[in-house]
């Protein structure tokens, strides 16, 4: 018993971790939790229209989100990156205030649907609804970063489901052709809303694919936090050199339905859903701290009577707020000759207009 404490000990001590953070990084797992329940509640309350999130991906999300240097670095979410979000900065209230399409939403004021998280002062970039499209938008700011040498990382996730995109093969192959500063993560729960894996992917793994764009593949298990949290620090090291990318797989448990719309009882078996939640990694990161004698009741019982008092809180202030007012809707969609930035083409670039350079005799032709 004193062997195996003393192994389990060292583990994150030896990954450079401190009591305080693995405590920490249990405190956002739960955290992330307790908000997607709260989530869940407002919408079949009816106080909000549609959730979708991530229970059983939390474990992942914050051992990949804590290699990251969360001031300098870019992070480009999906729809179940709340936790990741949380341990970037964004705070329930914030996350919240998207959910109930307040003005005050940082992400959109509003306007965009509930599980698209953005803040533009924590460099967390807004995504669109088609599965995918996140990746190229990540791909884009890694390749500025390494124009301008400012020694930023990008990283983007993604669900299995999206790795059947076209969007997800031409932003590894860009990534990898220029080995650019960007860390892939696919989170595969083995489900892209009702269908399996075994449908959506041949051969043995998705981190596979990474060997045909010339980067490493690498697969980790989500339940285990501090082998999500080594892997991402070794592909965050791997970028800071300039040796390019890394795709990560971690495969995690899908702990609800694909979202409020869905109910997977009726195309997942009983059994594997009950395995899936002997696997959560609520359960699996508590058990480690309290093998190392770090989470004892007491301080457990502390700390989930702190994360009920910032739901509460959380829940109150961000309800309390105003709606967008309806005259604000087409703000930011599309531009208006009453806008002073519109752009008018005949007026930026006066006539006549020059031939292209490849078009004049002294040109490309002439020579």
């Amino acid at each position: 018993m004193v062997l195996h404490e003393t192994r389990t000990a060292a583990r994150h001590a030896a990954l450079g971790l401190s009591d305080q953070d693995v405590l920490d990084m249990y405190y956002y797992i739960a955290l992330a939790r307790a908000l997607d329940d709260r989530m869940w509640v407002l919408q079949r309350a009816g106080k909000a229209m549609f959730v979708i999130s991530g229970p059983g991906h939390e474990g992942c999300q914050v051992g990949a989100m804590w290699a990251m240097d969360r001031q300098r670095d870019w992070f480009v979410p999906f729809y179940r990156s709340v936790a990741a979000c949380l341990v970037k900065g964004m705070t329930p209230r914030e996350m919240l205030l998207g959910l109930f399409a307040r003005a005050t939403d940082p992400s959109s004021g509003g306007r965009q649907m509930p599980g698209h998280y953005s803040h533009p002062r924590l460099k967390i970039l807004s995504t669109s609804s088609p599965v995918g499209t996140q990746y190229p938008h990540a791909v884009g700011i890694a390749y500025a970063a390494k124009l301008r040498r400012t020694g930023e990382i990008t990283m983007v996730a993604i669900g299995d489901g999206g790795t059947s995109q076209g969007d997800w093969h031409e932003s590894l192959n860009w990534a990898g052709i220029y080995r650019l500063p960007v860390i892939f993560v696919v989170e595969n729960n083995f489900y892209a809303i009702s269908v399996p894996l075994r449908k959506q992917v041949a051969g043995e793994n998705i981190a596979a694919r990474a060997a045909g764009y010339g980067m490493p593949g690498v697969v980790a298990d989500g339940s285990d936090v501090l082998e999500c949290y080594r892997v991402a620090k070794e592909a965050h090291e791997r970028a800071r050199r300039g040796d390019g990318p890394t795709l990560i797989e971690y495969r995690v448990q899908r702990l609800g339905s694909h979202s409020s719309d869905d109910q997977q009882e009726r195309y997942r078996p009983r059994e594997e859903i009950e395995a899936a939640r002997q696997r959560d990694p609520l359960l699996t990161f508590r058990a480690y701290l309290e093998s190392v004698g770090l989470l004892t009741e007491e301080r457990y019982q502390a700390l989930m009577a702190r994360i009920k008092r910032e739901i509460d809180e959380a829940t109150d202030a961000a309800e309390a707020e105003p709606l967008p007012d309806p005259a604000t809707a087409e703000q930011h969609l599309f531009a208006t000759q009453r806008d002073p930035a519109f752009y008018d083409p005949d007026g930026q670039i006066p006539g006549p207009h020059p031939p292209h350079p490849w078009l004049s005799p002294a040109g490309k032709w002439g020579g």
